[in-house]
């Protein structure tokens, strides 16, 4: 009986994981908990499914169009027909992140809860977009969120603990974007937006690099903004061109009014305390384009960058506003998510192109004096790690033997001294030209 192809494939999206996959995923998420229960935070879980009305609260920028929505149970066929929309029927939906869990179960339990917490969350989360590279239907976020303090410490504390995290898995050549979005808001006011706008022109802003600056201000233009504030916003954003390592550069290209100057001190202090902590193994950004597409965020934002890869691989923020919509009074809170489908889609990646990558030909120059057995042990260490190495006396004309090497398609070359057996000094034989 012949089977529809259909009724076998995941759902559009969505995806089944293999063993070898599923050990990997296991041995990723294992080193960033490791990690994060190392920094003191403390690991809980959320159910998939939440009340709609919280999902649907105006706090989830574009993903609240991108809810799998859940049609109430046990209906009866005449209260569909009276319904008067199909989200008459719906009363819960799957979760599109950990945060907005995250704030309805601190509302619920506070009072188990200690005073200052630091929570951890590793989960699936769903939302009905376009599958794309490391976009999903369905996927894990990895969340660490600190709430009941408004220091500045706690943004350092988790820009840096999700550094750790990622070094701990393997990643070196990342950027922390750092931005504030009262920046942006003065910036918005500056421009004359219109202040209940503002929303809405975050998230234009938010696909600047997507669809560029023109898109951006195409897209304002079609949502009815007053075109002298989008002219404004268009001459700043010209002016953009790329993130500033620099807090005086950046306060000078936005040109902040007086009561902002609080804002982007505080901004800088971020900024040059987790320079400080990186000890150069990551470097750190002020981007005033940085938006983050949330509704939530109130304060500093943050976005990590991996070397070219078109998107983010971990961003978070600062939502002092948002438990207080539950309870009535806010609570400060800030948080920081790993985009784990991202960061595990670049291992298998960067693992691939390693797997296919020829060996290096590498060639060991031996001076005269050197024992041989020295050259050999030199030669099968580099072997045992994946090199193909031939041993070579120095020559007396070393310019033309290194030419000769680099013709005969040698990679690098090492000289092997006599004098204290140091390492072996390693080159490209593209010296040989210079």
């Amino acid at each position: 009986m012949a089977i529809a192809k259909d009724l076998v494939v995941p759902p559009r999206g969505m995806r089944d994981l293999l063993p070898d996959e599923v050990a990997l995923r296991d041995r990723v998420s294992a080193a960033i908990l490791d990690t994060y229960v190392a920094w003191g935070f403390r690991h809980i879980e959320t159910p998939a499914v939440e009340n709609i009305r919280n999902l649907t609260a105006g706090q989830g920028g574009d993903n609240e169009k991108l809810i799998f929505k859940i049609l109430k149970r046990g209906e009866e066929v005449e209260d569909w027909a009276k319904a008067q929309s199909l989200d008459a029927l719906v009363d819960l939906g799957l979760r599109f992140d950990l945060t907005v869990p995250l704030v309805r179960y601190y509302a619920h339990n506070r009072a188990k809860l200690p005073r200052l917490f630091k929570a951890i969350q590793m989960g699936p989360v769903w939302r009905a977009e376009r599958p794309q590279r490391g976009r999903f239907r369905q996927f894990v976020q990895c969340d660490i969120d600190v709430i009941g303090s408004g220091a500045a410490l706690v943004e350092v504390e988790l820009c840096a603990a999700t550094a750790a995290a990622l070094q701990k898995v393997g990643f070196r050549d990342f950027t922390i974007r750092l931005n504030d979005r009262r920046v942006l808001e003065g910036l918005a006011r500056r421009c004359g937006f219109a202040e209940d706008r503002h929303g809405a022109v975050f998230v234009s802003v938010d696909k600047l690099d997507k669809i560029g600056r023109d898109g951006v201000v195409a897209e304002l233009r079609a949502h009815g903004h007053d075109e002298a504030a989008v002219a404004s916003l268009d001459a700043v954003l010209a002016g953009l061109t790329a993130p500033l390592a620099d807090a005086a550069a950046f306060r000078a290209a936005l040109a902040p009014g007086a009561d902002e100057a609080a804002v982007y001190d505080g901004l800088a202090s971020i900024a040059e305390a987790l320079a400080a902590a990186s000890g150069g193994s990551y470097r750190v950004q002020l981007d005033p384009t940085l938006v983050r597409g949330m509704g939530y965020y109130t304060g500093p934002v943050f976005e990590i960058v991996y070397k070219d890869y078109p998107f983010s691989i971990a961003g978070g923020g600062r939502y002092d506003k948002m438990i207080g919509r539950l309870i009535g009074e806010d609570v400060p809170a800030c948080g920081f998510s790993i985009g784990f489908e991202r960061i595990i889609t670049i291992l298998q990646e960067e693992a691939a192109a390693a797997a296919t990558a020829p060996a290096r030909r590498i060639a060991i120059i031996v001076d005269g004096d050197v024992p041989p057995a020295r050259g050999l042990a030199e030669a099968a260490r580099l072997r045992a790690a994946g090199d193909e190495v031939t041993l070579l006396p120095r020559e007396k004309n070393f310019g033309r033997q290194l030419k000769t090497l680099h013709a005969d398609g040698y990679s690098g070359f090492a000289i092997l001294r006599a004098a204290g057996l140091g390492p072996i000094e390693a080159a490209t034989t593209e010296r040989a030209g210079a």
